[in-house]
């Protein structure tokens, strides 16, 4: 047996069960546990307290928190209603995202907080699919018009902003040139596997035996969605490519191949049940224990810094909601702003690859990430607001 002890891990999953319980008591504080769960991890990790280590078991479970977090994001995109005007104004909204994150990049790096603006640019430009979906069920709006124009330009914010990172910030090194050739190669791999995966699924015999087995001990359905998983991951980093593209992926293939659940509608369910019952959580307590808060602390001038992120990230994502005016009317398109800059999960994971490459300090990362602790807290809860007082002033 390997000389590791599961005392921190133990904490952290504590951590990871105490967070949306103590919330579940308390109904009225509508905070997501996510929240929670990396402000424990900074209130006790080596920032705060000093009670929990990040060490090896640790982060090779938040490792693979990471990659199912990215499966399940992956897997929440509907690439068929990714279609017509509403995928249009997605792509545009998304340039347009670029443009603005790129040139409040420049005024950051200007201010010597950075070295690369366009990193901060990508990771102001993603928008969390998986916190403004429940908030847009909660007011009635998933299906409606406006719902689906957001859904979309989160869906196509999210793929993009995964895509950009693996191509231009890989870990791996290696021009950017040849990552573009490795990532052609390994979209045509994606799209072949695809294909396979597909034509498998319409033998009848193959299909008999998987209902057969999928509510079994063997749960083959959720075994092969788990194998897709770390082959793509593992495809991903033999070429070249962040994981996190080949997690991603996998959902989106998923997804995109698991359209009628009628012979089986636990499957998803059990999905969630592994990644956000266990291994998620722990993906984001670990992401509080690292974060350099302490730093951050440590200088006024460096804390200043939070106010400004969560100011460029409503505006680089808030400010192409606009696009929906005509449409929708001012204020739902504000209400779509707010929740296009609603980000967390990807703020953390590309702050972790800024830090990785040299690319950001710890305290800017940081700062990033409690900017996008504050974006949670805040923005929903708004857009929520404008959207409910909407619907009142209608019934009137």
């Amino acid at each position: 047996m390997p000389d590791v002890g599961f005392v921190n891990l133990f904490a952290v999953a504590a951590i990871a069960l105490a967070a949306p319980l103590l919330l579940g008591l308390a109904p009225r504080l509508r905070i997501p546990a996510v929240v929670l769960e990396i402000v424990a991890g900074i209130a006790l990790g080596p920032s705060g307290l000093g009670w929990i280590e990040p060490d090896l078991p640790v982060q090779v479970v938040a490792l693979l928190g990471l990659a199912f977090l990215l499966f399940l994001a992956g897997l929440e995109i509907d690439v068929h209603r990714l279609r017509g005007r509403a995928l249009r104004v997605a792509l545009l909204g998304y340039v347009l995202t670029l443009v603005l994150g790129l040139a409040a990049g420049a005024g950051f790096a200007a201010a010597g907080w950075l070295h690369s603006p366009l990193l901060v640019a990508v990771a102001l430009s993603a928008t969390s699919l998986g916190l403004v979906v429940p908030v847009l069920k909660d007011a009635g709006q998933a299906e409606g018009g406006l719902g689906q124009a957001v859904i979309a330009a989160a869906s196509v914010a999210d793929f993009a902003a995964v895509l950009l990172v693996s191509l231009l910030f890989s870990a791996s090194g290696g021009s950017t040139g040849a990552r573009l050739v490795l990532l052609a190669a390994f979209a045509g791999l994606v799209v072949v596997t695809a294909l396979v995966v597909a034509a498998a699924g319409r033998s009848r015999r193959l299909g008999t035996t998987l209902t057969r087995l999928q509510d079994t001990t063997a749960e083959i359905r959720v075994r092969a969605a788990v194998v897709l998983l770390v082959a793509f991951v593992a495809l991903a980093e033999a070429f070249g490519l962040e994981s996190i593209l080949g997690a991603f992926l996998a959902g989106a293939v998923v997804g995109l191949l698991d359209r009628d659940s009628a012979s089986h509608p636990r499957f998803r369910v059990k999905l969630d049940a592994i990644g956000y019952g266990f291994l998620v959580p722990v993906f984001f307590v670990t992401s509080g224990l690292r974060l350099d808060l302490s730093g951050l602390l440590a200088d006024a001038g460096a804390l200043a810094r939070v106010p400004l992120f969560l100011a460029a990230l409503l505006l680089a994502r808030g400010i192409p909601a606009l696009l929906f005016t005509r449409e929708f009317g001012a204020r739902r398109a504000v209400a779509a702003g707010l929740l296009q800059a609603t980000s967390l999960p990807f703020l953390v994971t590309a702050t972790q690859i800024g830090v990785f490459t040299g690319l950001m300090t710890p305290v800017t990362a940081a700062a990033l990430v409690c900017a996008g602790l504050l974006s949670v807290l805040l923005f929903p809860a708004g857009a929520l607001v404008l959207l409910r007082s909407r619907d009142r002033a209608a019934v009137r």
